[in-house]
């Protein structure tokens, strides 16, 4: 292989590896910043954002974990399924973990459903758990 080779080939690698890198998902209309400080949703950060949520959620189809964490923050819960899929949790209302008298038994959260190769495959806003 001759030097312009090489470094063709060097830079075509770099470009590839700077491309797989996963970023922050941009979401019109939710504040990212108040729903990563609402660890468990115990502030009631999330909740007024519910509807601006659901017309975005469909924009996060397809994306990798590493990006919901990039854009949520690490997530509240997470739930390993069968078949190597598994979910990531955030709570829109106060979860079982706040200190609060209000907190509900079912409360309101944001499902991902993360496939085999850690992609979004689902979003649920749902009160029932995941299965």
């Amino acid at each position: 292989m001759s030097k312009n080779q090489v470094s063709s080939l060097f830079l075509l690698l770099c470009l590839y590896a700077f491309s797989a890198c996963s970023s922050k998902v941009d979401l019109e209309g939710v504040d990212l910043e108040a729903w990563k400080k609402d660890r468990n949703g115990c502030m009631g950060l999330r909740e007024p954002q519910v509807e601006a949520f659901r017309l975005v959620k469909n924009d996060l189809l397809g994306k990798d974990n590493q990006a919901l964490i990039k854009t949520f923050g690490r997530p509240d819960r997470v739930e390993l399924a069968d078949r190597s899929q598994n979910f990531f949790i955030y709570y829109v209302e106060a979860s079982p973990n706040c200190d609060s008298d209000d907190v509900k038994s079912e409360p309101l959260k944001v499902i991902f459903r993360l496939n085999a190769y850690s992609r979004v495959s689902e979003v649920t806003i749902s009160t029932l758990n995941p299965r």
